[in-house]
């Protein structure tokens, strides 16, 4: 079965912005529209906008930080369960492990929407693997991600489930230039401490891990053997300046990227 590629914005985007379209990637064919949930820019409430214009276009958030705004603080009211996704994660927590488990088990408690959990080392991955539907990966190239799936699957089985999906976040652009700022966002990414330390471990820097191109996509769409594929790739998506003309265009050109990747 052919992954499922998606869209991500960040939380901010202004709801006229999200109206206009979301609808446009439900024709294209993308599977979901992900909003990052950023100090002033409520993902939430930008994915009631999406619903209300949109029938099929699953609605997804990546991720809410639990330490800033608790699960029991969270307006789910408006969201269809049936295709949402609630992705949270740690943010700064001093005891994250903790803090996410409680989160996920209380967001249980109050939707049947699905729960994913934005992780990037190992024992937050298996936490989701054992309590959540899924993680929610982030700055890793095509390889790294094959492994981290390879990680995941085994987790998962260890736990006796065999359900949970892996979906990995990749910002990209279109065009050149959107590249000085992908280059600002990746340099950010790479002064981060935790994110630092991860991209030595793994031997590439945030840059590395983005997309750019056509062939670029295809890399990530072709897994390496069986049970490496991510189940969910979301094209986070980088513009000049975010304005709605340009994410319209980005969405026609990354469509047809999918197009030629899959044909």
């Amino acid at each position: 079965m052919s992954q499922a590629v998606s869209l991500g914005l960040m939380g901010s985007t202004p709801a006229d912005v999200i109206r206009a379209l979301a609808p446009r990637l439900e024709r294209l064919g993308f599977d979901a529209l992900w909003l990052n949930d950023v100090p002033g820019g409520d993902s939430l409430a930008g994915l009631r906008v999406a619903a209300e214009a949109t029938a099929t276009l699953r609605l997804a958030t990546g991720v809410i930080p639990v330490d800033r705004r608790p699960a029991d603080s969270l307006d789910l009211d408006g969201l269809p369960a049936e295709r949402t996704t609630i992705g949270i994660g740690s943010g700064g927590a001093a005891r994250p492990l903790g803090l996410v488990r409680d989160a996920v088990h209380r967001l249980r408690e109050r939707t049947s929407a699905s729960v994913v959990v934005g992780a990037l080392g190992p024992r937050m991955r298996r936490l989701a693997a054992e309590e959540s539907d899924g993680v929610l990966l982030n700055w890793l190239t095509p390889d790294a991600a094959a492994e981290a799936m390879r990680d995941l699957t085994a987790d998962s089985a260890a736990a006796g489930r065999h359900d949970v999906r892996g979906i990995l976040y990749v910002r990209t652009i279109v065009e050149a230039a959107a590249r000085p700022n992908l280059v600002v966002e990746a340099a950010k990414y790479d002064s981060f401490p935790s994110y630092a330390a991860n991209f030595e471990r793994l031997g590439f820097a945030a840059i590395d891990a983005t997309i750019d191109g056509a062939e670029g996509l295809a890399a990530y769409l072709r897994a390496p053997d069986e049970g490496s594929s991510v189940d969910e790739i979301v094209l986070r998506a980088i513009t000049p300046s975010g304005s709605s003309t340009e994410l319209e265009a980005f969405a026609e050109r990354a469509a047809s990227w999918i197009q030629a990747a899959r044909s």
